[in-house]
């Protein structure tokens, strides 16, 4: 038989076999005089994952890590209790150096009045103590309840404006009459109150009438919310405070917006409240006089817009890092209302811009997760009230952070929480406790909030939670 022949290019099978375990041979080899070290990083590598390269860091470059860093924070703010946090955090420093700026800011007019030095201080915290404990109160009340409270708000507060304008209830302060005495250096202003009374009343109404499908008739939109809300106005307006109506008129719109109101109404509502606020101011010189200081940084010659100019003068004084806690000088009786008004301006003075953007953030944390949490609940009171609240607080930082700086005209309302007023006080914590316990009521904050809870009467300190996301038994020796 003839020999088989071999093609051009082609190798003999025996030939292939002997290359074969030729090559398997040295590949034993050389895995068997490998470095112990590459077998140990291939180990730590894991399987099916590449070696570094030479020269570059395992864990990344700036760029890497930058991104790793952005979605860890984007976790952390996606968490169900970062808005329960935000609420109750920003809230509580706010309060805090709020009562620290009051005792600074009010030290020098508590001694020209022949007072101690902590008088309004020793004032504003008894307030602070009772709004913590009407925070708490508020934070734990169920929704429920919350509604329920929303009629004899509103009827106790329009009860109580009525009797400011009655002759020998009613005080007057700065040719404003809002005030009630309540007996010795206590004061009562009930307008404060209508923010809290108008929030609940129109959440409730709107909610029960958007689960009749009723709000998409301009009629059952605007009637009673609007009508009730101008009787509020009235009943303001006698007293001569323009800032806290104009605070009302601002969650009046906010509730609308949320309502979901059309913007040919919207525009019409916003016209004719803007026409009212043009007749009011131009039918008051004293108000007059206030619009023309809008940007004034230096004292005319009719020596108007004192407060206002003396305002910027303390904020420019205060450079990066101010001038430290009180070394004011603009409150030795050249800046008025120093601890209410215009405690912003003394904030400026003593911690400077770091103190003023410190607050603002705050503000606009706080601001957020009310946001927030009107925006992830599918229960419309909750929505409205939410809405309401931060539009509110919002608002009335805005106005009088806006009127320190010149941008807009001096409105005489309050910083939320920071300046001194236990009747501006009061009900901004318990607004407040409206918000965390509507945070709370978040299903997935719910269920973090149940986890952390005892069981069976009993803490949950035999387990912890692994990152591989499972739960593990705490053994006695500290092994798995």
């Amino acid at each position: 038989m003839p020999a088989k022949q071999v093609l051009p290019g082609r190798r003999p099978s025996a030939d292939k076999t002997a290359r074969t375990a030729q090559t398997a041979k040295e590949g034993r080899g050389a895995k068997a005089g490998a470095p112990r070290a590459l077998r140990a990083g291939r180990g730590v590598l894991g399987r099916g994952r590449p070696a570094a390269r030479p020269g570059r860091p395992a864990g990344g470059g700036p760029l890497t890590r930058l991104r790793r860093t952005q979605r860890q924070l984007r976790r952390a703010w996606d968490r169900p209790l970062t808005a329960y946090y935000l609420i109750f955090g920003s809230a509580l420093l706010i309060t805090v150096l709020g009562l620290v700026m009051v005792y600074s800011a009010s030290m020098i007019k508590a001694l020209q009045l022949g007072l101690g030095d902590a008088y309004f201080f020793k004032k504003q915290f008894l307030a602070a103590t009772i709004g913590t404990g009407l925070l708490l109160i508020a934070s734990r009340m169920p929704v429920k309840l919350h509604r329920a409270l929303s009629y004899p708000v509103l009827t106790g507060t329009l009860f109580l404006m009525v009797l400011v304008q009655v002759p020998g209830i009613g005080v007057s302060i700065n040719g404003n009459q809002n005030w009630i005495s309540l007996g010795g250096p206590f004061m009562l202003q009930p307008s404060e109150f209508g923010k809290l009374a108008l929030i609940l009343w129109g959440a409730d109404l709107l909610a029960r009438k958007g689960d009749k499908d009723l709000l998409s008739q301009w009629k059952h939109l605007l009637v009673p919310l609007v009508p009730v809300t101008f009787l509020l106005l009235g009943l303001i307006m006698l007293g001569g405070d323009m800032g806290t109506a104009m605070i009302l008129g601002a969650i009046l719109f906010g509730l609308l917006w949320l309502a979901g109101a059309p913007t040919r109404m919207f525009a019409a509502v916003l016209a004719f409240v803007g026409v009212l606020v043009a007749l009011l101011i131009k039918t008051s010189p004293h108000r007059m006089d206030r619009l023309q200081c809008i940007g004034v940084s230096e004292l005319p010659d009719n020596g108007l817009c004192w407060q206002a100019v003396h305002g910027i003068y303390a904020l420019a004084s205060g450079g990066w890092f101010g001038s430290g806690l009180g070394a004011s000088v603009e409150k030795w009786g050249q800046l008025p209302e120093a601890h209410t008004d215009f405690i912003f301006a003394i904030t400026g003075e003593e911690l400077g811009l770091a103190g003023t953007l410190s607050v603002l953030a705050l503000f606009a944390a706080l601001g957020y997760a009310g946001i927030r949490v009107a925006g992830r609940t599918e229960d419309p009171f909750v929505r409205f009230a939410a809405g309401g609240v931060t539009t509110w607080i919002t608002a009335q930082a805005v106005i009088n952070i806006g009127a320190v700086l010149g941008l807009l005209p001096i409105a005489g309302v309050p910083l939320p929480l920071f300046s001194y007023g236990g009747s501006a006080l009061l009900p901004t914590m318990f607004a407040v406790g409206l918000l965390i316990a509507f945070a709370r009521e978040e299903p997935a904050a719910r269920a973090a909030l149940a986890m952390r809870r005892p069981k069976n009467g009993r803490p949950r300190t035999g387990q912890r939670w692994k990152s591989m996301r499972r739960r593990v038994k705490k053994r006695p020796s500290g092994e798995r």
